[in-house]
């Protein structure tokens, strides 16, 4: 048998293999439950590989290693329950995701309390005009400009173009993209999973690739710790894990892991100039929201775009 020609027998197989045929039953009186679909599968792969992925934290004996799989284990359902109930769920869920990062950010950068309430304002209204009115969403290049409006008021010449910059700037990266969560919404736990797969293997593949020079190499002079490697590595994660999921494309290969990578890189810039090195602190073993966020940012609109 040619060993290349069977083996993409198998990788087709695989490919196309029906993953909505699943289902979870339990019979309990009234607390019944009957489940069917794609979800099922996505289910059962998301508990089977932080289950492995527990017994590797166990075996390296490393305190951080586990408060960030703990935090991972916290983090699934309370993103994966509000998309599996619906689009109204996902709605309110982006609106939570997005305050709390907008609030992150505005601290971080210190913004004053206009831009502060702008920030809070987009970060309520665009996932609710994703859902309810979509196609309201091509005005936020206008909110952007309209960031101005407070420096503009006060006439202040000192602070006003940063502050406009920075205020418009937020409004996109987070409130629009975290509204990506209802634009994507049948696909959207598959994006956010194939996203945090992604960036462990981009973790693996820089402690992996470190050995030769240019894995080594750092992609930009802001996070040293974010090489070429790490980019490799986050690459070949984006190929297995969306293969396995049945939903594999150029496009969605590039939003997961190039996206992943970028926005992570993106809000090392921002801690860079703002001094810190967290966006915050309560998220055991990660720091803030912004912090367990900041791939997903650009990953959401890039996967709407290209996938």
């Amino acid at each position: 048998m040619n060993l290349p020609s069977a083996l993409t027998d198998r990788y087709v197989e695989l490919l196309h293999l029906d993953r909505s045929s699943l289902r979870i039953d339990v019979d309990a009186g009234p607390f019944s439950v009957h489940l069917g679909g794609r979800g099922v599968f996505f289910l059962i792969v998301t508990v089977a590989i932080l289950a492995i992925a527990g017994a590797a934290v166990l075996a390296s004996g490393k305190q951080e290693l586990r408060q960030k799989w703990l935090t991972w284990v916290l983090i699934l359902p309370v993103v994966g329950i509000p998309i599996w109930l619906g689009k109204g769920t996902t709605a309110a869920l982006a609106i939570v995701l997005a305050v709390i990062a907008s609030a992150e950010y505005a601290r971080m950068i210190v913004l004053p309390r206009p831009e502060r309430l702008i920030l809070l304002g987009c970060a309520v209204a665009y996932p609710l005009l994703a859902w309810l009115r979509p196609s309201y969403l091509a005005l936020v290049p206008l909110v952007v400009l309209l960031c101005a409006l407070p420096s503009i008021f006060e006439g202040d010449l000192t602070d006003g173009v940063r502050r406009t910059a920075f205020t418009g700037f937020g409004t996109v990266w987070i409130a629009w993209s975290l509204a990506h969560l209802v634009i994507l919404w049948e696909n959207a736990f598959l994006v956010c999973f194939a996203a945090a797969a992604t960036d462990v293997a981009a973790w693996c593949g820089g402690k992996g690739f470190k050995r030769f020079a240019w894995g080594a190499r750092p992609l930009s002079p802001l996070s040293p710790n974010k090489t070429v490697g790490g980019l490799v590595g986050a690459v070949l994660g984006a190929v297995i894990v969306l293969t396995l999921l049945g939903t594999i494309s150029v496009g969605l290969v590039i939003a997961v892991a190039f996206g992943g990578v970028l926005g992570d890189l993106l809000e090392s810039m921002f801690k860079r100039q703002a001094g810190v090195k967290d966006a915050g602190d309560w998220l055991p073993g990660f720091g803030g929201l912004l912090d367990r966020i900041d791939s997903l940012l650009l990953v959401l609109p890039l996967a709407a775009v290209l996938a």
